[in-house]
């Protein structure tokens, strides 16, 4: 591998990186145009494995912003990505998949003048991205989130 090469890779990383970590902002804040512009044109999400839908990242992001409107606190934490670039005999080809673990506390807004409570609801899981890169840079083709747990703090199971 070249040091070119090597240097496009890191690019790409970083790129992606950037990428994943917007998507989480994005649900967090509920920024649902910005949200939409992370997928290709013909990106979905299938949010069925944590018992969500599936559609288009237009349909999702309606169903997001209804369904998460009882839980306006949220911070999606995404770690332990797991990259696989697309190889093309030592250069960085133009799809690429990354694995990740997901913690999602969400809850209500604190009350003024407290600096918050505990969060109403945690779930933690995994996500599967498949990222196409595009005349704008890299892009979701598709998103699929798998709950492995979830609790309510301060109840029986909680």
């Amino acid at each position: 591998m070249t040091q070119r090469v090597a240097l496009a890779t890191v690019m790409d990383r970083l790129s992606i990186d950037a990428l994943i970590t917007d998507y989480a902002v994005a649900v967090d804040d509920g920024t649902w145009d910005d949200y939409i512009a992370l997928f290709t044109e013909d990106g979905r999400a299938d949010y069925r494995g944590a018992g969500g839908i599936e559609g288009t990242a237009a349909e999702v992001a309606q169903w997001l912003a209804r369904t998460l409107r009882a839980s306006p606190v949220r911070q999606h934490l995404i770690v332990n990505r797991r990259l696989d670039l697309q190889d093309l005999g030592g250069y960085s080809g133009d799809r690429a998949r990354v694995r990740a673990d997901y913690l999602n506390p969400m809850g209500p807004e604190a009350e003024p003048g407290k600096h918050g409570t505990a969060p109403a609801f945690v779930s933690g899981g995994r996500f599967a991205f498949d990222l196409l890169r595009t005349e704008p840079g890299w892009r979701i083709r598709t998103v699929e989130a798998h709950e492995m747990w979830r609790c309510a703090p301060g109840s029986p199971t909680g």
